[in-house]
């Protein structure tokens, strides 16, 4: 079956899909854009995706290009035309199409587009026996918590990672804390068995999965603590992870040349991932965890 994608108001085949070359979004990476975990045609976290997406729209100043309610109908016939057990939609909000200049066009209206493909969710393997990241200067711009879609120093300390033979950088600010990975959010687990994860602000994206996952570790009585840690409070942590839309929830088991603990994925790291693949309806993540 041909891949259809969403564009302005009509669904279209993948390889005909076009977008402006006066968008804004090509021209100045102004807009937003969510990604959703889908399984078995049913999108997971919508509500908590939409509202993000909402805030993000609003601090950038730029208008919903529909309600969330029938950007919601959109995403779900989105998934009936591209029918994948497990798949990631791709959505997209930007300014809208204008000659090009800096300032804000006074009128114009905002350009949307929906793709679903299937989601590159983690190998057995990596669930299993955890994956490496690698530390690099955090040098992106000061309002991480907007889903912007201009996202070239993530790509470059992504890029940069996978060449050091890492799966994700974690990026690391001026005082030597971790902020989050180049696509997600970074944990430890304490000596105390606690938690610990950089609190909300503009520093970090506030994750979907990240909310899931602290909302399922006080429910199983593990003790969260929202606050920075530094790189090397991270290898000397008790167990290490991270968490993602495609990532879902997986062990970090060595960062940079350095072995987390005894290098196998831990307790907490393990009941977590189990709990999550469960809550999302993932069930062969959750086998053997």
């Amino acid at each position: 079956m041909t891949r259809q994608a969403y564009v302005d108001g009509r669904f279209v085949p993948i390889a005909r899909a076009r977008v402006a070359i006066e968008d804004r979004g090509y021209q100045f990476a102004d807009g937003v854009y969510e990604v959703i975990k889908a399984v078995a045609g049913e999108p997971r976290d919508l509500d908590r995706h939409l509202a993000r997406l909402e805030r993000s729209l609003g601090e950038l100043r730029i208008p919903a290009p529909m309600s969330m309610r029938a950007l919601s109908l959109v995403i779900r016939e989105a998934l009936a035309r591209n029918p994948v057990t497990k798949a990631i939609v791709y959505l997209q909000v930007t300014r809208g199409v204008a000659p090009r200049n800096h300032l804000f066009p006074s009128v114009v209206r905002p350009s949307l587009v929906v793709t679903v493909r299937r989601a590159p969710f983690p190998s057995d393997r990596e669930r299993a026996e955890g994956v490496a990241v690698f530390s690099l200067p955090d040098q992106r711009w000061g309002r991480c918590d907007i889903k912007s879609i201009s996202l070239l120093a993530n790509l470059l300390a992504k890029q940069q990672a996978a060449e050091a033979g890492c799966r994700e950088a974690w990026l690391v600010d001026e005082a030597g804390r971790v902020t989050e990975g180049s696509a997600s959010n970074a944990y430890i687990v304490d000596g105390e068995g606690r938690l610990v994860t950089h609190p909300l602000g503009p520093r970090i994206l506030g994750g979907i999965t990240r909310s899931v996952v602290l909302e399922l570790a006080r429910e199983a009585g593990i003790e969260v603590v929202e606050r920075p840690f530094t790189l090397e409070e991270a290898k000397r942590a008790r167990e290490a992870f991270l968490t993602s839309t495609t990532s879902l929830l997986l062990p970090v088991t060595r960062i940079d040349e350095q072995v987390v603990a005894n290098g196998v994925p831990g307790s907490v790291t393990r009941r977590l991932a189990r709990l999550y693949a469960e809550r999302v309806g993932i069930e062969e993540a959750a086998a053997g965890l």
